[in-house]
């Protein structure tokens, strides 16, 4: 089973690197290759964990394993370093302080190979040993420390939701990882003091048990998957956010089609001109489109506003009323589109305008002037306008006398 866990998660963070490293529209983001790096070699480190990747490598070098493994994972802590690094600094700096680090890591993983290589020379000494643990744990506890730290703030200054959610799970698995250091301290002072408290040789059957492999094993395992699921999650959420988008969009911009269409042949002149908005370059540009037809929506309502009844106002809003919906949203836009639907029919008529216009939409001055608040408001009053009953019923009194109401 420990197989299958550290197998499955190598597969999982390669898969997860070459995500990164294929370009996307001819354009990788910042911190494209630390991030391809880090995940490389989190994978390789798993890989080194399992039973017949370390006989094959154990069987020319005993216990090497231990090495690869974590010098792959120092070289994961330092590509989580610069990745962060070319995040929040300038280009000139970032390279700087990320050359320092790789100089670091260099010390640290030849400093690591002289210990072991030391300890195998002279029976497995404990004290060398120990030494070799305490630079691997320094080296990555600091890095998690950082690194945990600086992804929790950037979080609180992050506008984009998947950004802000993966950097605070990228935190917490800085959080296992701190475990997983906080671990291999405890260990090391029992190997330097000679206490005894962690026995060699111990070979892990499942993630928890015996139960010291909650920490050795469980805690770096669910402290990789955290890391890479934050790091990975708004680069996998943006093109699947961006689909949603253009769906709710097309769909929008086919649903006020109705509502468009009456206004526009009202109030023709609102119909922007194409000389400024080229056709075949926009054609399937579902925000330029929904854009477009929201302002001209827009337009219209205020070039109808002089044909706005308030007579017609007042008999929608007493059977709204009468419905239960008095305040809400949908009945506000009930109203609205029993008002446009008046004023669309004494424009086509030719009814001389209102002495006194029907005011706008309740709380229209405090909606959100962006696309989406806009639209999502007039797709209330375009299916009332397509639909409700109550739109039709004070519309079809305003007909001249001799005149065929459903004309």
């Amino acid at each position: 089973m420990i197989d299958l866990l550290f197998s499955g998660v190598a597969i999982v963070l390669l898969l997860a690197a070459g995500y990164w490293v294929r370009g996307r529209g001819g354009h990788r983001p910042t911190g494209t290759w630390a991030m391809a790096a880090l995940l490389t070699s989190f994978a390789l480190a798993f890989a080194s964990y399992v039973s017949f990747v370390q006989s094959a490598v154990e069987s020319v070098v005993p216990h090497v394993g231990r090495l690869l493994s974590n010098s792959f994972t120092l070289a994961a802590a330092t590509a989580v370093l610069a990745f962060m690094l070319q995040l929040n600094l300038e280009p000139d700096e970032a390279r700087r302080s990320i050359r320092l680090r790789v100089l670091f890591l260099g010390i640290s993983v030849v400093g690591m190979a002289a210990l072991f290589t030391a300890g195998q020379l002279n029976d497995q000494s404990p004290q060398l040993h120990a030494l070799y643990v305490l630079v691997y744990i320094t080296y990555l506890g600091v890095t998690a420390k950082d690194f945990g730290k600086q992804t929790w703030k950037q979080s609180n200054h992050s506008r984009r939701k998947s950004q802000r959610i993966g950097l605070r799970v990228t935190a917490a698995g800085c959080l296992f990882a701190l475990l997983y250091a906080a671990y291999k301290v405890f260990g090391l002072v029992s190997i330097g003091l000679e206490l005894g408290l962690l026995p060699h040789g111990v070979r892990c059957s499942t993630p928890i048990s015996p139960f010291r492999c909650v920490f050795s094993v469980t805690a770096p395992a669910l402290a990789v998957l955290l890391i890479t699921v934050g790091l990975t999650l708004p680069a996998v959420v943006w093109p699947v956010s961006q689909f949603l988008r253009r769906r709710w969009e097309s769909r929008s911009f086919a649903a006020l089609a109705p509502l468009w269409e009456d206004i526009s042949g009202a109030t023709p002149e609102v119909v922007l001109a194409s000389a400024g908005f080229p056709e075949e370059r926009h054609a399937d540009d579902s925000d330029f489109l929904l854009h477009r037809r929201v302002i001209e929506i827009n337009d219209g309502g205020l070039a109808l506003r002089p044909h706005r009844s308030q007579r017609v106002r007042e008999d929608a809003e007493r059977a709204v009323a009468t419905r239960g919906l008095a305040g809400t949203p949908e009945g506000d836009a009930i109203v609205e589109a029993a008002i446009l639907r008046a004023a669309v029919r004494a424009k086509k008529t030719g009814s001389e305008p209102q002495t006194e216009a029907a005011p706008p939409a309740p709380r229209t001055a405090s909606r959100a002037g962006n696309l989406r608040s806009e639209t999502e408001w007039l797709l209330l009053v375009a299916h009332a306008y397509a639909q409700g009953e109550v739109v039709r019923t004070p519309t079809d009194e305003l007909a001249p006398s001799g005149t065929d109401p459903q004309a």
